[in-house]
């Protein structure tokens, strides 16, 4: 299904008025593609994954506070966020989830300007898509182990421990920060459409500087509402950065020499010479 939507995007077709941001380089090679050997199976894959993670994520339940992890257990960087919990952090950091519309909407504008094409664009959303997807995916599976709950669930007063007795079962499972994966891998998107389609500009290192700020401040977001130690936000950005350099990489690869597949209890790859 998404490699069609990819194929519908390219038989459109694409022209406009070059942007008077940036300078116009849409005959410049393009280092990624997209396949049908490669991202039918890939996209299985992925939903595969992705069922797997919600149906573990959907079946943790609460920990007894008899069982709970005590807070010595944390590391020395962690301890001091146990029992932290802040409902304005808690909001914002929710607000953030907007971003991800982020890097369509620069595809979108570079395509809308000439900079770039129907078929650019459609790979770079069906890239995009699948890596936030298997970000997701293994976001959730990692959490549904419950190595450690959330910061607010040992409050003791406050709006924290209210907040501690509603909590449902995802709260025992802390590690590690899908809102950082998330914000980093549309922050990687970010970066990279802007350095493929413009790769001679001068504002290359502000958009990667900028939008890995965001990312980060959405993690910090996380550890400040007490959802997150900064253990969890630190793996999070890195799961969602390199989830998302792995999926660029492997089109980037494929558009040589490589096809995939994935069936039940076999998994491998076709290298073409």
């Amino acid at each position: 299904m998404l490699c069609a939507a990819t194929l519908a995007f390219s038989a459109l077709g694409a022209s406009g008025i070059a942007s008077s941001a940036f300078p116009v380089e849409n005959s410049a090679p393009r280092h990624y593609d997209v396949s049908e050997r490669l991202d039918v199976p890939l996209a299985l894959g992925i939903a595969l994954t992705s069922a797997l993670g919600v149906y573990q994520y959907y079946g943790m339940e609460r920990v007894s506070a008899g069982d709970l992890r005590a807070k010595s257990d944390f590391l020395p960087w962690d301890r001091p966020f146990v029992g932290r919990y802040s409902e304005w952090a808690t909001v914002v950091s929710h607000y953030t989830g907007a971003l991800a519309v982020v890097p369509l909407a620069l595809a979108g504008y570079s395509w809308y300007n000439g900079d770039a094409d129907a078929y650019d664009f459609g790979a770079f959303a069906l890239m995009f898509v699948e890596a936030f997807a298997l970000q997701n995916a293994l976001n959730q599976i990692v959490r549904s182990s419950q190595l450690w709950p959330r910061p607010y669930v040992y409050a003791e007063r406050g709006k924290g421990a209210k907040k501690a007795k509603e909590a449902r079962g995802e709260a025992y499972g802390s590690f590690y920060s899908g809102h950082a994966s998330a914000a980093f891998t549309v922050a990687t998107f970010t970066g990279e459409w802007f350095s493929e389609i413009y790769p001679n500009s001068n504002y290359k290192a502000l958009v990667w500087t900028s939008s890995y700020a965001l990312a980060a401040g959405v993690g910090i977001l996380r550890v400040v509402a007490g959802k997150h130690y900064p253990s969890d936000v630190i793996f999070g950005a890195l799961m969602g950065a390199g989830v998302s350099f792995g999926v660029l990489k492997l089109h980037e690869i494929c558009k040589k020499n490589i096809a995939i597949w994935a069936i039940p209890g076999n998994i491998g790859a076709v290298f073409y010479f």
